[in-house]
């Protein structure tokens, strides 16, 4: 059972640390967001990811005429991407071929998959800090800031998660990959009854194949298609073409290009509409080891803090 505390007018000397939390407990807004995003087919749950698209040297230059201030070297980027599932809980799919890990860990840490070649993936590792670059390997790795947005129409609820993005590859396993997984481990917990022993049979290369099986063959193929973003008028390279059907998990061009994406929230921005007289807004803060409300009116429940807002 968790303990919760409520910022108030007290000065530090005068406020008592909140008890640490069971490592298992679960963030608040997890079951509510879980619920709205399960009632939707798995077709159906979408989100926008935003990420930030440096500029060009030639742009952000100052002697260079741009709409955009050369005191922000960036530019905004978003599209439509599709949730997987929470990071070590992939949903079982009788048409999946590859091998499951079994349920060691549950986790907080939303997944999609991506191209390597695609803008964003390149995006999530040059707005990173020059540690968190450092921390990957030579195709796992990022860091960098992004924000994903949930409109659930059926709860008239607009969910929005900012957080890190961190990039999972063939290396996962590599040990130029282990400050990346270091930073994933932190935030997953081993499920009631499940010991060290059981986590040694956790697999990270395992759980990246099983999302390349959770996808069809045909979505499988696209990771052997074109450079996305390159002009037709380049001719694509060997092997690379558009509507191909992948069966094998280890097809060496596709798994080069595939990436898992992991987001590791820190900020979750819930509107409640459903009420349309009485719209509610609650931010939930990631506060770790803190066990402190910083907010007016903020309860720390576990690791986060939950406050309500004017929407």
């Amino acid at each position: 059972m968790s303990t919760s505390t409520t910022a108030t007018d007290t000065t530090p000397q005068q406020q008592q640390p909140n008890r640490q939390p069971s490592p298992t407990t679960p963030p608040p807004w997890r079951a509510p967001f879980l619920s709205h995003l399960t009632s939707l087919p798995p077709s159906s749950r979408t989100f926008a990811l935003s990420t930030l698209h440096p500029l060009p040297p030639s742009l952000s230059s100052t002697s260079t005429p741009t709409p955009f201030s050369s005191t922000v070297p960036v530019l905004p980027r978003a599209r439509t991407c599709v949730y997987r599932s929470l990071w070590a809980q992939l949903e079982v799919n009788s048409k999946n071929p590859a091998e499951l890990n079994p349920p060691v860990f549950e986790s907080d840490l939303l997944t999609f998959t991506t191209d390597a070649r695609m803008e964003k993936a390149a995006e999530i590792v040059d707005t990173a800090s020059e540690e968190r670059i450092e921390a990957g390997g030579e195709m796992t790795g990022g860091g960098g800031p992004v924000e994903a947005v949930f409109w659930i129409e059926k709860a008239m609820t607009q969910w929005r998660i900012r957080g890190s993005a961190w990039l999972l590859g063939p290396d996962v396993d590599s040990e130029g990959a282990a400050k990346v997984r270091e930073v994933l481990r932190q935030r997953m917990r081993r499920l009631e009854g499940k010991t060290k022993e059981d986590e040694a049979g956790w697999s990270w290369s395992r759980e990246v194949t099983a999302h390349f099986g959770n996808l069809n063959p045909v979505m499988r193929g696209t990771f052997r298609g074109p450079p996305p973003g390159q002009p037709v008028a380049f001719p694509p390279g060997k092997g690379e073409e558009l509507g191909q059907e992948v069966e094998d998990l280890q097809d060496e061009l596709a798994r080069r290009n595939f990436r898992v994406v992991v987001i590791v929230p820190t900020e979750i921005d819930q509107v409640d509409l459903s009420d349309a007289r009485r719209a509610r807004r609650w931010l939930y803060l990631w506060r770790g080891n803190s066990y402190h409300a910083r907010e007016a009116g903020g309860e720390v429940e576990g690791e986060w803090e939950k406050v309500e807002v004017w929407p």
